[in-house]
């Protein structure tokens, strides 16, 4: 994780969307055991709380799991359950600007699906 925070938004809110950031880009898997809030509040100088509050939101959003005793760790379904949030959010929010470019140059979807390279096994697909 980053040291750097900004002023935009608080810094719980913050943590809680890099640990987000993680997920999706795979540092951290299903399963896979977050930093204590200890030694995230003594790496970043932040207050135990702070960082509590930003695991906290995870939980509630069921993106992670308390094991008591134990720590947090990242939840089964958690990559997927942000992929399709991500993917509404694309659609929500870009898509209508993209689709609209596209209209614009004289593309089709099917002309422009046809120009992406093949997908590896490693990339996730399309469901």
């Amino acid at each position: 994780m980053d040291a750097l925070w900004n002023d935009s938004q608080p810094i719980y809110r913050q943590l809680r969307d890099r640990v987000v950031a993680m997920i999706l880009e795979g540092t951290l898997k299903e399963g896979d055991a977050l930093p204590s809030v200890r030694s995230v509040a003594a790496d970043f100088r932040l207050n135990p709380l702070t960082v509590l509050k930003g695991y906290q939101a995870l939980v509630d959003e069921q993106l992670v799991e308390k094991r008591r005793g134990r720590g947090m760790y990242v939840a089964v379904g958690a990559f997927s359950g942000l992929l399709k949030d991500e993917r509404q959010k694309f659609l929500d929010d870009e898509w209508p600007r993209v689709a609209g470019t596209i209209q614009r140059l004289g593309f089709s979807a099917g002309e422009l699906l046809a120009r992406l390279p093949p997908t590896t096994p490693d990339e996730p697909t399309n469901d």
